[in-house]
């Protein structure tokens, strides 16, 4: 196995469910690192059998607002590394104690303390990913040489960002333009403003199925139960782009911050869109908020005298297996409380695929989807631990931590910053097909056959046309 990169310092993992127990053999393959440098720190005892079979050391230890301090200052040290796999952490305290320490960081999305995403107290607003984005963005200072920090990178947010890179590069070569790769991110938006791109769907299909069936009172996932609920309950956002006509009836500008994005006053998870992937075809997708949708159109943006004259529309368009759309539905039928029982699907899934990818809307050929085909069957033969999903995650993470211990000055930084060449290159391997696939569709395709529905036949690429199932 190749040798991506060399690490002595000691590596903690925080957390240890499905990604943390995908992603340890991965690391212990393709970094060179003795064993005996990994902790697991976990809040239960799940995955502490597969910690032991790989001989590294498993504590059981809630990490909390009043013990992260001790428990991980003992643990961290200068050159070192926290490998943030958990839920009701807060992101933002970590980060800000690793730099302290001196130890490099990566997690997987930016969690708040338990809690923050269904608080009643706090305003829609204030539960965003937005919100959270901001708090972690604030600990950036660029040109310090803090140590790296790299914020949201799994599958998506994370890997998604490289896809748009990728997509928007094929894009240019297959319309006669082949450019340069860009170097910097005022390059990336000229690019993506120059090939016309206004509207980028993160597209997913999950299709995989078991041959053990969701029972009344279970919720059943092909990846973390707990964060997907948590940021389903959370409110619908998406990066809101210049083409954009008119806000949605309940959508809303934050009054803090990038001003990238919205949020519409409901659940991501009780909200659903129109998208495209190559297999599936067109599907309805659930408009989960995700870190992605923000900080891409974030890094997309071209802006001149203060004044916004590019952005794209981004949001995540999300059909998850289909258990765990008969579990959303039993969910939102019980006024959004947890069923009784939960089920990380593993072992029992028999077939499927998750088609994960990016696809690109306005520009002359119309959409371009870029993406992962990965199923079940090679997911197995790459990887132990893993299912089609998880291994998406796990090798984004395996990914963002070369980068970050090749470049280990680099401070806060998003998926969007890192070179994503570097990352498809250590990735690519776990991801099976991946696959660019031009189409016609659009969101207005096959509209208003037998009803009559309020679309813009002129601007197929507005999010007004398709936001409301």
């Amino acid at each position: 196995m190749v040798k991506h990169a060399v690490f002595r310092g000691r590596l903690v993992m925080l957390g240890f469910g499905s990604i943390g127990q995908g992603v340890l053999p991965l690391i212990l393959r393709h970094i060179e690192m003795p064993r005996d440098r990994i902790q697991i720190i976990a809040a239960d005892n799940r995955g502490a059998q597969v910690a032991a079979a790989h001989g590294v050391r498993f504590t059981c230890l809630p990490i909390t607002r009043d013990n992260y301090r001790d428990v991980l200052g003992c643990e961290l040290g200068r050159g070192d590394f926290l490998l943030n796999l958990s839920v009701d952490v807060s992101s933002v305290a970590l980060v800000a104690l690793c730099r302290e320490l001196g130890a490099l960081y990566l997690d997987t999305c930016v969690e708040p303390w338990a809690g923050g995403y269904t608080d009643p107290s706090l305003s829609a607003s204030a539960r965003s990913n937005y919100a959270l984005r901001e708090s972690a963005l604030a600990l950036a200072r660029p040109g310090k040489g803090d140590p790296t920090a790299v914020m949201t990178h799994g599958a998506n947010p994370g890997l998604v960002s490289h896809f748009v890179k990728q997509a928007l590069l094929n894009i240019a070569a297959e319309t006669g333009r082949p450019v340069a790769t860009p170097a910097t991110r005022e390059g990336w938006a000229a690019l993506a403003h120059d090939l016309g791109v206004k509207v980028i769907h993160i597209a997913e299909r999950d299709t995989q199925t078991a041959d053990v069936a969701k029972t009344p009172g279970e919720f059943v996932n092909t990846w973390s139960i707990d964060g997907f609920v948590g940021e389903g309950n959370q409110p619908a956002e998406l990066g809101w782009g210049t083409h954009e006509k008119t806000l949605p009836a309940d959508g809303h500008h934050h009054e803090f911050g990038c001003d990238a994005a919205i949020y519409l006053n409901r659940r991501g998870a009780a909200t659903r869109v129109r998208t495209w992937t190559p297999l599936e075809g067109p599907f309805h997708g659930f408009l989960i908020t995700h870190n992605e949708s923000i900080s891409i159109a974030d890094y997309y943006t071209q802006a001149e005298d203060g004044t916004v004259r590019y952005r794209p529309t981004v949001h995540y368009a999300y059909h998850p297996c289909d258990d765990a759309v008969l579990s959303l539905h039993e969910l939102a039928g019980k006024n959004w409380r947890m069923q009784p029982k939960q089920r990380l699907m593993m072992q029992e899934i028999t077939r499927g695929i998750d088609e994960l990818g990016v696809l690109l809307m306005g520009h002359e050929r119309g959409a371009y989807w870029f993406g992962s085909r990965l199923s079940i069957e090679a997911a197995r033969r790459l990887a132990p631990h893993n299912n089609a999903t998880s291994l998406q995650v796990t090798a984004a993470v395996l990914g963002g931590m070369v980068w970050a211990i090749e470049t280990p000055t680099a401070g806060v930084v998003e998926a969007d910053h890192l070179d994503h060449a570097r990352v498809l290159e250590v990735a690519g391997p776990y991801l099976g097909d991946v696959v660019g696939e031009f189409s016609d569709w659009t969101p207005l395709v096959d509209r208003g056959v037998l009803f009559a529905e309020e679309v813009d036949a002129t601007c197929p690429w507005q999010f007004g046309n398709f936001r409301v199932i």
